[in-house]
Formats: C-alpha cells, sequence, structure tokens
C-alpha cells in the first residue's frame, strides 16, 4: 500500500485532524470517491483551522519524502558498517530484526 502523503502533510498543519474532502464541486456534481482526496476538494473541519497553501503543502510534502530517504539510508549505512565489523546477515538479522 503506497502512502498517502498529501494527508500525511496535512496532519503537521492546524493540530492535527482539521480536514476533510468536499463531496460535491462547485457545480454541485458529485465527486467520485476516487477523486475527492486532492488539495482542491480540502474542507475546513476545525474551528480555528486555515488551509495551508500548496506551496506549503507541497512543501511539507518533500520533507516527509527526505526524511523517509534518510531513515532507509540510515538503516542501509547502519546495516552496512555491522558488516564491516564482521557480522553476517544472519546475525545482523537477529540483531536487528530487519
Amino acid at each position: 500500500m503506497s502512502r498517502d502523503y498529501l494527508q500525511d502533510a496535512l496532519k503537521k498543519f492546524n493540530g492535527g485532524n482539521w480536514w476533510n474532502w468536499e463531496k460535491y464541486d462547485d457545480q454541485g456534481n458529485k465527486i467520485p470517491n476516487s477523486e475527492r482526496m486532492q488539495y482542491k476538494y480540502i474542507k475546513i473541519i476545525k474551528e480555528g483551522a486555515t488551509i495551508p497553501s500548496e506551496a506549503e503543502v507541497n512543501e511539507k510534502i518533500q520533507e516527509i519524502k527526505n526524511q523517509e530517504e534518510a531513515e532507509v539510508n540510515a538503516r542501509a549505512t547502519g546495516k552496512q558498517k555491522l558488516k564491516d565489523l564482521g557480522l553476517d546477515d544472519d546475525e545482523i538479522q537477529a540483531l536487528l530484526g530487519v
């Protein structure tokens, strides 16, 4: 299952669960569920919340992706360092569970 970066990013604004998705577009047409989860259909459901700009949301998505990539790289680097110390894959698996 792929990660929903848009919703992960939106959680970082306004203290969490502040949005939902519009069910109808500006012309009153029902938006199919498969198309609702887009920036343009964000609906505020928490008093006092504001919709961040699309640029801010995209920046937050990139931060999340960068952090995710850094964690993957750190895990790979750590495993390689353990191999360099002489541990084999089975020992690393037993030690780290990865």
